[in-house]
């Protein structure tokens, strides 16, 4: 058999990158607002709290308080400052705000807070961090309704160019407040040998019908039972959340026993290991991913990926994932085979997605990019208090 080519498509510029040493690039004083319910535990991170710990290595320089909610001891950075849940959430947070006197509140995900934060504080920068996109409006009514709605908001930051033009499409009216900074990875602790793998294909994201899971249970038995000597690992966050959903699919796997294993809820650590010796593992998302990190996670643990290269997925993984026509039972099947049939491609693949998350997405590189996000809105908030005066 070949050497696997996967399916490819044109995918945007990376995002720019400038060299500038640490003790020559400015200083920004910047407020991170986790939303509601983010307690920010080192050991169990949601996708949004890993990237904001992960920017912080690199911009240590940078003076910056990080917002969240009380219930965890292991936050590991001394810059956190706990909020309690409630109705004295907001009175805390501004008080915590003004004490502070940031130049830039970076709003991460949610935009009532945000707006409410501006509100009160409408001499700051105040840029909104999204993870996922906005809601697409349903007439040109509600377009214009949200435009205004948002419009105090300073800009408008996603974790992809695919999610950035998407607002832009949807907003014309805050489209030059759009940009893009993808997702960064630490990838030292997932590094693997992508050579050194078992017989397992290993499937890692939320427990809901956006990830694909139904679609992916549903093949499975047919690669099971055509390969007896392969295993499968789903690890399964949020399942409290969506149990009710995610059991009536996960279940009919039980038949297989010790071959296939379910973690709900699993620590990061634990992901970690099993993904880096997992053979293949898959992205099988039935909606526009925003960028999707546990693609990027399983490219640095040395897994070959099978993909939907929906949203941001095809920014995440260049050309180096086997893309899925359509998400269907019968296209994942074919692909797994696919990759199970040919070790050599499936290796190469591997090595070559590694390469590329090494080069592309590391902190540093988009540390960079969101540091130069946040001294454009200082200045231009500086500039827009102090405006120049034409003489005359």
């Amino acid at each position: 058999m070949t050497s696997l080519l996967p399916l490819t498509r044109p995918r945007p510029e990376p995002w720019p990158e400038v060299e500038v040493a640490n003790d020559q690039r400015p200083r920004v004083r910047t407020a991170i607002l986790m939303p509601s319910g983010s307690r920010f535990s080192a050991a169990s991170p949601n996708s949004m709290e890993t990237v904001v710990r992960t920017l912080a290595g690199p911009l240590a320089d940078q003076e910056v308080r990080i917002f969240c909610c009380e219930g965890a001891t292991d936050h590991e950075m001394a810059n956190v400052h706990t909020l309690p849940d409630g109705k004295n959430r907001l009175p805390i947070l501004l008080a915590g705000l003004r004490e502070f006197r940031p130049e830039v509140i970076e709003h991460h995900q949610q935009v009532k807070q945000a707006l409410a934060v501006t509100r009160a504080l409408p001499g700051v920068a105040h840029l909104l961090y999204r993870h996922n996109g906005l809601k697409t409006p349903a007439s040109r009514f509600d377009a214009w309704r949200y435009t205004r709605r948002l419009n105090p908001l300073d800009g408008f930051v996603f974790v992809s160019e695919a999610e950035r033009d998407l607002f832009r499409r949807d907003y014309p009216g805050l489209a030059a407040k759009a940009l893009a900074a993808p997702n960064p990875i630490h990838a030292t602790p997932w590094l693997a040998s992508p050579e050194r793998r078992e017989p397992v294909i290993a499937f890692a994201g939320r427990a809901m019908p956006e990830k694909g899971l139904d679609v992916l249970c549903a093949a499975l038995p047919a690669v099971l039972d055509q390969h007896p000597e392969w295993r499968v690992v789903l690890m399964l966050n949020d399942w409290k959340d969506h149990q009710a959903w995610a059991a009536p699919h996960v279940t009919p796997l039980e038949r297989y026993g010790e071959r296939v294993t379910i973690l709900k809820s699993a620590p990061l650590a634990e992901v970690r290991t099993h993904m880096r010796t997992a053979a293949i593992a898959l992205t099988p998302s039935v909606w526009a991913e925003p960028f999707c990190l546990a693609a990027v996670e399983a490219h640095a643990a040395g897994a070959a990926l099978i993909s939907s290269g929906t949203g941001g997925l095809r920014e995440a993984s260049g050309d180096h994932a086997l893309y899925l026509d359509a998400v269907t039972p019968r296209a994942i099947t074919e692909a797994i085979n696919r990759l199970i049939a040919d070790p050599e491609g499936r290796i190469a693949m591997a090595r070559a997605a590694q390469a590329y998350v090494l080069a592309t997405h590391t902190p540093e590189r988009r540390a960079a990019g969101i540091l130069r996000i946040r001294q454009a809105a200082a200045n231009a908030k500086r500039q827009e208090k102090s405006p120049t005066r034409t003489p005359g």
